[in-house]
């Protein structure tokens, strides 16, 4: 029997402080009150003071309620009975289904030891072309999606997410209006992908308290599937909102506050959740993509900075498309060799003439004369956006390519590209 604590000496926000011993960092607590029993996780140990975050909130919990501590971390249930199941923050299911119980694993364990891993060697398709041409999604990465709020960056997550040539989605929802939460659910139902996917989902309504599992759940059930031989694609959103929770937890414990006010130990806590990602020596992998909001499109902020040494790479997306020039997957070397001999000279011809037509759009805003060479790159400038860059375009990485083959020949003769003799033989398109 675990020992019962009715004295709670401190209620501070949602964090409530008890005196008790025998008590490990992490642990999972039962705390009884008149409306009933709620959850709580030990936060802080200084001494014999202990201190929990309660996942429903402390409304209602007076200093004489009971606490009981049951001895283990947050545990949450795992397996195929998961698929196409909808859950809240703290495994509790939100489609009205029963109550999984079954294979039940710990949460927030240690990151993979590196000798079980592998160089990360396959490539993810997504079936968009600014992705899978130019920047790569290689399995076992770990990418932020740096975003503003009010762009697209739930609704790439979900074209991924119905695309992506993986075999279990799980979406963990941090801070998510319900409107969001909605949309993801339609979204993956209407094409067929829901019942390969799991959903853990903490809405802006929901205690914030809550937020903070929702990776650590994702993560734990992602690892299972692996282990077990899957290839898994975790899609975060969005982590802002996680760090925002960590920096109001560490407020009400009055902990000295870093940058901007959030935690000194926020790029630990971020690096504990990217570094799940994993390739396993003889089994499946974890792949995450992360939302990450950046407040008013400062890089700089402690977020995507902090996030930044951490991860391989970024994804910018601005202006509602992937932007070639602040996008980067320091892994695609890994894979882009491996798919068509044509890949890496088209990634590197197209992204150097679109570079050109930016330098020609400043020249016309400026009143310089046109050449003909800048009408060339103005017309290759805009069949890159309509056919490559907008988030509307859903092909095949091998159509891609065709693509742009297509569009550099509507613009360029051979030699003006720059590109090899062979590959100019093998893939320019006949006619010119």
């Amino acid at each position: 029997m675990h020992k019962v604590y009715t004295n709670i000496i401190q209620i501070a926000g949602d964090v409530i402080t008890v005196e008790a011993e025998g008590v490990g960092y992490m642990d999972i607590a039962e705390v009884t009150t008149q409306r009933g029993v709620s959850l709580a996780q030990v936060i802080r140990l200084d001494g014999k003071r202990v201190s929990l975050q309660v996942f429903a909130g402390s409304r209602g919990i007076s200093t004489g309620d009971k606490v009981r501590f049951l001895g283990h971390p947050m545990r949450v249930a795992s397996g195929e009975n998961l698929l196409g199941r909808i859950f809240n923050g703290s495994g509790i299911p939100l489609d009205k289904g029963p109550t999984i119980s079954e294979n039940v694993i710990d949460i927030g364990g240690p990151p993979v030891n590196p000798i079980k891993r592998i160089i990360p060697n396959k490539m993810v398709r997504t079936g968009i072309p600014m992705i899978d041409i130019f920047n790569s999604l290689v399995e076992s990465q770990k990418l932020p999606i740096f975003s503003i709020a009010g762009e697209p960056y739930n609704e790439l997550l979900a074209r991924i997410a119905i695309q992506a040539e993986v075999d279990i989605i799980i979406l963990g929802g941090m801070g998510l209006k319900h409107d969001d939460y909605l949309f993801f659910r339609d979204m993956l139902q209407e094409r067929g992908a829901l019942s390969r996917s799991i959903f853990f989902i903490h809405t802006a309504a929901n205690p914030t308290v809550e937020c903070l599992l929702v990776p650590d759940i994702s993560l734990a059930v992602a690892e299972q599937f692996a282990v077990e031989g899957k290839r898994v694609l975790v899609l975060l959103t969005d982590m802002t909102n996680f760090c925002d929770a960590l920096k109001e937890i560490s407020i009400t414990m009055e902990q000295v506050p870093s940058n901007r006010g959030y935690p000194g130990d926020l790029y630990s806590q971020l690096a504990a959740r990217y570094e799940k990602a994993v390739d396993f020596d003889t089994a499946g992998s974890i792949t995450i993509l992360a939302a990450t909001t950046m407040p008013g499109d400062d890089v700089t902020h402690p977020v995507p900075d902090n996030t930044g040494y951490i991860t391989e790479g970024q994804f910018y997306l601005k202006g509602g498309v992937v932007e070639p020039f602040g996008s980067l997957s320091r892994l695609k070397q890994q894979v882009n060799g491996k798919t068509r001999s044509d890949h890496r000279a088209i990634m590197d011809t197209m992204i150097q003439l679109f570079a050109g037509y930016r330098e020609t759009l400043e020249k016309r805003a400026m009143g310089f004369q046109m050449s003909s060479w800048d009408k060339k790159l103005l017309r290759y400038g805009e069949l890159f956006e309509k056919n490559m860059m907008s988030l509307e375009v859903n092909i095949p990485l091998e159509k891609a390519l065709d693509m742009g083959w297509k569009i550099m020949h509507e613009c360029f003769t051979p030699e003006e590209t720059g590109i090899k003799k062979s590959l100019i033989d093998e893939y320019w398109p006949k006619g010119r």
